[in-house]
């Protein structure tokens, strides 16, 4: 147990970052009316990734609340850094990622309510679908892909992310004035307008594209 806790114990361990309300239309269909003065951090655990590298079943959990999909892009950080500035922000960025960020949003509402902390609502097994790393060597430039979600083949979310109101180096150089960035870190960038309950039996379909080339995808069923 104490070589378990002194593995714990390490401020170099990666953690899983994501920001709220990044995408304008987003923010519009939540009922805002701008995006906010500075970027919404939270967290999600490890425990949440689902790794889908071919088509999966998602079960959603048994408490029976409204689960909404939220499609989007993400980053690994590939070296250390505190302080960064927004000029250096690429050197920090080992890859890209597609993922759903999946929400329980009746005890998002409950918490927010009460104004307590909603990490349960965005943290349960299985709430980070993400798909396999894409080499940053193949991405021509990060605010020129599309993010699209079908659900049974139904275009439900999709957005250029160029919409994306706090771009990478902004988000890089605010979370690193608080926490050090660690190689391993993930972060999601927000998602675009569109999200919405998930049913029994649907089939998901998302996609990141470089203009006409499927990037990543996921593919999953809902059970």
């Amino acid at each position: 147990m104490e070589e378990l806790f002194k593995k714990i114990v390490n401020p170099n361990n990666p953690k899983i970052l994501a920001v709220g309300k990044n995408y304008v239309k987003h923010v519009q269909e939540m009922g805002g009316d701008e995006p906010p003065k500075e970027p919404i951090i939270f967290q999600k655990p490890f425990t949440s990734i689902f790794l889908v590298d071919k088509a999966q079943v998602l079960k959603l959990p048994e408490l029976g609340h409204e689960i909404h999909h939220e499609i989007e892009l993400g980053f690994m950080i590939s070296k250390q850094g505190k302080n960064i500035k927004k000029e250096d922000w690429n050197e920090y960025v080992g890859g890209y990622f597609l993922a759903l960020d999946l929400t329980d949003r009746e005890l998002q509402a409950h918490f927010k309510k009460q104004g307590f902390p909603w990490d349960l609502s965005k943290g349960q097994d299985l709430f980070f679908p993400i798909s396999n790393l894409i080499g940053k060597e193949k991405i021509q430039d990060p605010y020129d892909l599309t993010l699209e979600l079908r659900i049974n083949n139904n275009i439900v979310q999709k957005d250029k992310t160029s919409s994306m109101y706090y771009k990478i180096a902004d988000l890089i150089c605010y979370i690193s004035k608080f926490m050090t960035l660690n190689p391993g870190d993930l972060i999601l960038t927000g998602t675009p307008h569109g999200v919405g309950p998930l049913k029994e039996a649907d089939q998901l379909i998302g996609m990141l594209k470089q203009n006409d080339t499927i990037l990543a995808q996921i593919d999953l069923l809902i059970q």
